[in-house]
């Protein structure tokens, strides 16, 4: 098992599917920055030295099977990723947090949650957005298990003093993953002329509802959003509430400085 304290992709695992998607979602993230892809496994409780046998063999056992699939879906598409391993212990949320400050991306797993009483993010997710050191992943699953399929990319054109760094972000996933990037304009300035090779739908801020057309039609399955966003979005009940239409009940990457 290797736990180096180079910089990396960090994905938590826990022994869900979710988590598992997130990790192969996370291949072309490492692979893009030149970077390990680490799976952590957090054993709650304290030190891992005083972890228990059971316990110890289902990190190792999660941590395993997390990386034999990430192993065959990066062999399937050609892509020769190298990954680690860790085990860390204490509360889960907290764990990731603190890996976060040598991670360049964190990234987890979730189920699309619609109308969740406590929010569209499970607690680990909206503890990481609030107050991870670095950029955040949060990846959905579909209710069978399925993963989503990055189709349609949104992001916000705004005046926010990290909104070029969020629309960077959001066109280099564009391009990493041949998807759409759909900006959702409050401004007057366009990155279009800049990524070319980008298709880009732009659409009004507050249109997004009523738009049917064929150019318009599909759903979004991955937000880029920036710091300002962080502290409002585990507090979200309902999606929709947001210019980026299902927005958060879809994959969300939030940039982080």
């Amino acid at each position: 098992m290797n736990q180096l304290d180079a910089k990396s992709v960090v994905v938590g695992v826990n022994g869900s599917q979710a988590a598992v998607n997130a990790a192969k979602w996370a291949i072309d993230e490492a692979l893009s920055r030149q970077m390990p892809l680490r799976l952590v496994y957090v054993i709650t409780g304290g030190d891992v030295g005083q972890a228990s046998e059971w316990e110890l063999e289902r990190a190792e056992m999660v941590l395993s099977q997390a990386e034999s699939a990430v192993l065959s879906a990066a062999q399937a598409q050609g892509k020769p990723v190298e990954i680690e391993t860790a085990i860390r212990s204490g509360d889960p949320a907290q764990a990731l947090i603190d890996t976060s400050q040598d991670a360049a991306l964190v990234c987890v797993g979730t189920s699309r949650r619609g109308w969740a009483a406590d929010g569209l993010l499970g607690p680990t997710a909206a503890a990481l957005v609030t107050h991870a050191h670095c950029p955040v992943a949060v990846i959905r699953t579909n209710p069978d298990g399925s993963p989503t399929q990055v189709g349609v990319i949104a992001v916000v054109l705004n005046d926010d003093p990290d909104n070029d760094e969020v629309v960077r972000l959001a066109m280099e996933e564009g391009r990493r993953r041949h998807a759409i990037v759909r900006q959702i304009d409050r401004r007057l300035d366009s990155w279009v002329r800049r990524y070319p090779d980008v298709p880009v739908q732009i659409v009004a801020s507050g249109t997004g509802a009523r738009v049917v057309d064929e150019n318009h039609s599909r759903a979004i399955d991955l937000a880029i959003v920036g710091e300002s966003e962080a502290a409002e979005l585990p507090g979200l009940a309902i999606p929709n509430c947001h210019p980026i239409l299902g927005y958060p009940d879809c994959s969300v990457l939030l940039v982080r400085h």
